[in-house]
């Protein structure tokens, strides 16, 4: 793994820097720091704009092979792309579980046809995805889904029936990747499918879940007999597991360097307040922000290490590690703020329910070591994935 940047992606720094200095600004200047996680309801309209301004010069999809409509940055240059980003305080990608998930995923496990069908939309900033993993019964533990897909032979094309629940900004998108059942009496991660289906039809409803926080950026989605097209599957019939595994190592992957992009934006807020109000003065809180401050560092390296490995998005093990570290690290920067921000932090500035940015973060990220999987679940992934212990004992139940 590289830890240094050439004469050539320093270059590459002063072109990412100038683009957005002369781009993030007029109406999209109201969008520095804003979107991400808990803050995603924020200018919807306006991020989607800024969404297609980015593609217009270039940097959507920077990653992906130019081939494919991408960039073809090197792993170097992604991470300074991302780094230019969180300094100019660019908003947070409203496209990114397309360009960060189902694109990569359809580049190495698509057909040519699907490739051509999904991915300009993604390289566009055009059409939005979400994912359909989560469900009522399977929250962290996506062997066990229910929805079921048959193939309807009259009309050539797969019927969806089931539901999702914790699907992020499904309300604003144009897509979902969902893992449903082929085999009707298969069982944990044997019989499944991987399907692109198009949300704007009859027999997909999406209903808002409100949080903590007064906001709803999650989704319960309801599927009754949706369908997609015979060839809007991903892989055969039945092999959606390897399909899933691999689109969540590049969960792990690529995309987590936006995700420490929002961190960082946080991170830095958070200590301009400690200086601003004298907290930074308690030397117990200046070494938890030096602990956030390098627990960050670490994810940044970790996440270089992952990607300097395969590109077909198999986990490695040192991915494993990923989603407990960030969940934790984030759950704890919500406290952290909440202590610099003393007294104040359990007042509102206005009624009935205005949050400031710290104050939702906090409430925001309670969610963390929950949602894509519990710390419990990450922790079982890595002792027996990982370092290869005895497998927990488990019921498995059969879908009725």
């Amino acid at each position: 793994m590289k830890l240094s940047f050439s004469a050539a992606d320093e270059q590459f720094r002063i072109e990412v820097a100038t683009w957005l200095e002369e781009n993030l600004v007029g109406e999209f200047a109201q969008l520095r720091y804003r979107g991400g996680p808990g803050d995603e309801h924020m200018f919807p309209e306006e991020r989607k704009r800024w969404e297609q301004k980015l593609a217009e010069g270039g940097w959507t999809c920077v990653g992906w092979p130019k081939e494919h409509g991408g960039r073809g940055c090197s792993i170097e240059q992604q991470v300074i792309f991302h780094e230019e980003y969180a300094r100019a305080g660019a908003p947070g990608h409203v496209g990114h579980i397309g360009e960060g998930l189902a694109g990569p995923t359809i580049i190495a496990f698509g057909s040519a046809a699907q490739q051509a069908k999904y991915l300009p939309g993604i390289v566009a900033g055009k059409e939005l995805w979400c994912q359909g993993y989560s469900e009522p019964g399977a929250g962290s533990d996506l062997a066990n889904v229910k929805t079921k897909a048959h193939f309807d032979e009259q009309k050539q094309q797969w019927v969806i029936n089931g539901q999702k629940v914790w699907t992020s900004l499904a309300h604003e998108s144009d897509y979902c990747f969902v893992i449903a059942r082929t085999d009707p009496d298969s069982v944990a991660h044997k019989g499944l499918g991987f399907f692109l289906v198009k949300m704007d039809q009859p027999g997909v409803e999406v209903r808002g879940i409100e949080q903590l926080t007064g906001t709803s950026e999650f989704n319960e989605v309801f599927f009754d007999d949706a369908v997609c097209a015979a060839d809007d599957i991903v892989g055969e019939p039945g092999q959606g597991w390897a399909v899933a595994m691999g689109l969540l190592g590049f969960e792990r992957g690529v995309s987590t360097l936006g995700q420490q992009m929002q961190f960082q934006n946080e991170l830095n807020q958070v200590i301009t307040l400690a200086k601003e109000n004298g907290a930074a003065s308690d030397p117990v809180i200046r070494q938890r922000i030096a602990e956030a401050h390098a627990g960050l560092k670490i994810m940044r390296y970790n996440s270089m290490r992952t990607l300097s490995g395969a590109d077909d998005g198999s986990l490695q093990k040192e991915a494993l590690m990923y989603k407990l570290f960030w969940a934790t690290w984030h759950r704890d920067l919500g406290e952290l703020a909440m202590d610099v921000m003393g007294p104040e932090a359990e007042m509102l500035d206005g009624g009935p329910y205005e949050l400031s940015r710290l104050q939702s973060m906090y409430l925001f990220v309670r969610s963390d070591t929950i949602y894509g999987g519990t710390n419990e679940i990450q922790r079982n992934i890595i002792a027996e994935r990982g370092l290869g212990m005895p497998r927990e004992p488990r019921v498995t139940i059969k879908p009725q």
